[in-house]
Parts: C-alpha cells; sequence; structure tokens
C-alpha cells in the first residue's frame, strides 16, 4: 500500500447539520474554536491532527449522492474520553447546558470504563467515556 491509498488516519469528519448556525453556536459554547477556510457554507474546527467540520445535511448528501431521509440510528457515534469520572460528569453537564440533550446518564459501564451519551442538536451522538485502559494526555489525545 502507497501513502496515496493509506487510510489508517482520518483527516476530518464532517457532520451533516440542518442549521449551520445553530450547530457551529453548540459547538463553540462547548469550546471548539473556528477554524481558517469557515465560511457561509462550511464550518471547520481543528482538533489536533483532525479536522472537524460542520456542513449543510442536504448539500453533504447532494455531494455524496445520496437521499437525505435522516431516518433513523446511523450507525455512528463520536466521542471523546477524559481522566476521571469526575471529569466525564463536568463534560456532560457543560455539554447540556450548551443545548444538548441527555441520551444517556454517565454510569459504570460493562467494559470497566464510565460513560454517558448526548445528542448535539441534529442528533448527532456524542460518548463522553474515561477509559481506564487508555492513557488520556492533558490536551485530551488518547494512546492505546
Amino acid at each position: 500500500m502507497t501513502a496515496e491509498t493509506h487510510f489508517s488516519t482520518v483527516s476530518i469528519i464532517a457532520l451533516g447539520v440542518a442549521d449551520l448556525g445553530r450547530s457551529r453556536a453548540f459547538y463553540e459554547a462547548l469550546g471548539f474554536e473556528v477554524g481558517p477556510g469557515s465560511g457561509e457554507h462550511i464550518v471547520f474546527f481543528q482538533l489536533g491532527g483532525l479536522v472537524f467540520s460542520l456542513y449543510p445535511r442536504a448539500l453533504l448528501a447532494e455531494d455524496a449522492e445520496v437521499e437525505n431521509d435522516g431516518q433513523g440510528f446511523d450507525g455512528m457515534t463520536l466521542a471523546h474520553n477524559y481522566p476521571s469520572e469526575a471529569a466525564v460528569d463536568a463534560a456532560m453537564a457543560h455539554a447540556l447546558a450548551s443545548g444538548a440533550t441527555l441520551k444517556k446518564k454517565p454510569q459504570k459501564v460493562f467494559w470497566g470504563g464510565y460513560s454517558g451519551y448526548f445528542a448535539d442538536p441534529d442528533g448527532h451522538l456524542w460518548e463522553v467515556a474515561h477509559n481506564p485502559f487508555v492513557k488520556v494526555d492533558d490536551r485530551g489525545i488518547v494512546t492505546l
């Protein structure tokens, strides 16, 4: 496999959103900083070596040539890990105060960690978790 075909890293995660302004404000309230190249139809946030972007859902579906039916669970979550259960509780409280919807209260889970879920204004699921089996540095970078 050459560098041109190697898929072992993710460079951009794009979420299709119903209201770009509302979603931008939500993520800014969570502490995300808008990055260069953001404009009327797209918002970029730099997250370490990854870019997280928001794009109008209808335009994203059109670009991918798929239906924009928004039916049910899309089989994907985004996650952020924290160094402790207390930090998970604080992060969840902050997300809820910023407009998130609680989906699962943080709790001890079967795999030995502690996690909960919230939904952003478009229903995208975020897990906030403490995984005692991974390292989380002071910037939130996780290593296995």
